[in-house]
């Protein structure tokens, strides 16, 4: 561990409340300390009240907050005189107890105080730190982990036994802090959950964090458990395993009743994991800490029989749930975790952000596990602790308040012609819909237009079958399926008369507009059909087709190819719930091909100016490359759930094509 504090940035800091902001950023940038939202920070401020009273005030990290980007307004500011009293009560439910911390806050628009709240105030420091780091919980997490502990920090830390998180475990510090605690404490323990820091000051609490935890990862070095790697396995990258994941991910959103992102890694650090001998035994443990189980449930998956690890979770629910006070509803029963030998280790989310988060807390759970494995043995907190984590009245209730996600939420779809103009507008309208995007494009600047978990931008000459097969590949290893295709790539020569056309510049037209298409879809079929809410196609025509112009046959064929090639699509795919559209744009002037000196150029031969060009149509309006994109998306929803082999005007009104 290296300390970040940097103290001309410390200096910039105006008060007490900016150096808290500033050192914990600096703890959530190290991801072996939190994780997306774990962890927490407080700190106690004396202020004057609008009575002038003189109060003392726990800013203390909101919910829904991560440390790493944490701001002023995600600390929330509870009075320490009631907090103080809440802790000498015997018995509060963690309802009663969030609403305490809610009613009691002077800011009325702050978050809702994290559950730590009352172990925050008890603690008699001015500046609380609070992480689950990886080294810390590797250690508490093996065999004999108490006494592994003591000896590693001695009289430096209070170590307190695991307990669930929220009023019963602030009882529980309030109790033997005070009897443990000396003039040499420097942080607290939790066993099976994390550790705590605290001083005087924002830099020497940081400070003792990163001390503390370096002092567990040295003695996980001196112990030779650091190193991981035993063998290293490869997987033939010439073998395509996409349908087979698809498949799987089908099977996983059926059960689930709703479409599932799946993401797969199969890096050399997976491989080595997944193929250990005792793979079955030490990743069926559970959680490195209680609180991992919100994201990832309690075991992963080993291989690909979805039916047997739901009836295995039912089980897991009907033996923890009966008998409880507070009746609950069993969650979704399907995996957030697989283990599979061929394909690598998956991560499921609702969404790509919620796979992307699982895929980061099992990447450093499988550091935690095969480090406390090389200690001594991995030994995670019995089942019944992680399930009352996981059926925590304060998680059931967030459930209860999330409504439905956007429309394409868990659904998968992929563009090609991404980098610009329309096709980057559909990229654009389709993530906006909560659909993870695969953008394909022969300019490279598509692997950059965004960097988010729901995008994969990819290099791709969609004329190449070979390119397209990798395409679809990484694809699907990224999200697991295929359930939408908008085939929008596609090259607009310049104008040449039939007499004048060379086979060599038919061919490549065709080539790129009509059979590359044509590849695509014969590629994505099988994938499309195992859409869980059934595959969608929109196909980008052209206002040519059905009103083509002199100088353009080679375009104007080769979009009313694609059109027919739609049409028998429709026919032929029905059948397999697969639908396909299609689209006539015309003059989307926001597009590569309509340069300055074009559009000035085809003005004057019409006696027009710019403006008066771009709407040049009926309804004197401009069409621009999102309201194409547009209507593909809805073409692609429930609005046109029963439509297929539709052509679809977007130009605006044009007197020839009507």
């Amino acid at each position: 561990m290296k300390s970040l504090w940097n103290q001309k940035e410390a200096e910039q800091c105006e008060n007490e409340l900016d150096l808290r902001v500033y050192s914990s950023r600096l703890l959530g940038q190290d991801k072996t300390l939190v994780l997306h939202g774990g962890g927490n920070t407080s700190v106690k401020i004396n202020e004057k009240n609008i009575l002038g009273e003189d109060e003392s005030i726990l800013y203390v990290k909101g919910s829904g907050w991560d440390l790493e980007f944490i701001e002023r307004p995600g600390f929330s500011p509870v009075r320490m005189e009631h907090l103080l009293k809440l802790a000498e009560l015997k018995v509060l439910s963690d309802s009663q107890m969030v609403n305490e911390l809610k009613t009691h806050m002077v800011q009325a628009s702050a978050p809702t105080p994290s559950v730590e709240a009352i172990l925050h105030a008890i603690l008699p420091y001015k500046y609380v730190d609070h992480t689950h780091a990886d080294a810390v919980v590797t250690i508490t997490n093996s065999n004999d982990g108490l006494q592994r502990i003591k000896d590693i920090y001695g009289d430096k830390v209070v170590i307190l036994p695991y307990c669930m998180p929220g009023f019963d475990l602030s009882r529980l510090c309030a109790d033997e802090f005070r009897k443990q605690v000396t003039d040499k404490t420097l942080g607290m323990v939790l066993m099976n959950h994390g550790i705590f820091s605290f001083a005087g000051t924002a830099k020497e609490s940081y400070e003792r964090m990163i001390s503390l935890v370096d002092m567990a990862e040295d003695y996980i070095k001196q112990q030779k458990a650091w190193n991981l790697l035993q063998v290293n396995h490869e997987v033939d990258e010439h073998v395509s395993k996409h349908l087979e994941i698809a498949r799987l991910r089908k099977d996983i959103s059926d059960r689930a009743e709703k479409p599932m992102i799946v993401h797969f890694n199969a890096g050399i650090k997976y491989l080595d994991y997944i193929h250990r001998e005792n793979i079955g035994d030490i990743s069926q443990q559970g959680p490195a800490t209680p609180d991992h189980v919100i994201r990832t449930k309690r075991l992963p998956m080993l291989g690909r029989d979805v039916d047997n690890y739901i009836e295995d979770y039912k089980q897991y629910f009907k033996k923890h749930a009966t008998g409880r006070k507070q009746a609950v509803a069993m969650l979704d029963p399907t995996p957030r975790v697989i283990i599979d030998h061929e394909f690598g280790i998956g991560a499921v989310g609702a969404t790509a952000k919620d796979a992307a988060i699982v895929a980061d807390i099992y990447d450093h759970t499988v550091d935690i596990i095969l480090r406390a494995t090389a200690l001594s043995e991995y030994k995670a907190l019995p089942a019944s602790d992680i399930f009352d984590v996981e059926y925590w009245e304060l998680e059931q209730a967030k459930l209860k308040k999330s409504g439905a996600g956007p429309v394409f939420s868990g659904e998968v779809a992929m563009v090609t012609g991404a980098a610009s103009g329309i096709g980057l507008a559909c990229v654009e309208s389709l993530l906006a819909r909560g659909a993870a995007v695969v953008g394909l494009d022969i300019d490279n600047k598509v692997e950059s237009l965004f960097q988010r978990a729901d995008y994969l931008g990819l290099t791709c000459d969609v004329s190449i079958q070979q390119h397209i097969v990798q395409a679809l590949d990484k694809g699907i290893r990224r999200f697991g399926g295929l359930d939408m295709l908008v085939l929008n790539a596609g090259i607009f020569p310049k104008s040449r008369n039939i007499s004048e056309l060379s086979n060599e510049f038919w061919r490549e037209v065709m080539q790129i507009n009509l059979d590359a298409n044509l590849m695509i879809m014969r590629e994505a079929y099988p994938l499309l059909k195992l859409a869980p809410k059934g595959g969608r196609v929109v196909m980008m025509g052209s206002k040519n087709v059905p009103a083509p112009g002199p100088g353009a046959a080679a375009y104007s064929v080769s979009k009313a190819g694609i059109t027919q090639l739609a049409r028998i699509a429709a026919l032929e795919w029905g059948a397999d719930n697969i639908r396909i559209n299609t689209l006539h744009p015309d003059a989307v002037f926001d597009t590569a091909i309509w340069t300055d000196e074009v559009l000035n150029a085809r003005a004057e031969s019409y006696g027009l100016t710019v403006d008066e060009y771009k709407r040049k149509n009926i309804l004197k309006t401009e069409v621009s490359s999102h309201d194409v994109a547009e209507l593909a998306a809805e073409m692609c929803g429930p609005l046109f759930s029963k439509t297929t082999g539709a052509q679809l005007p977007v130009d605006g009104g044009n007197d020839r094509v009507i």
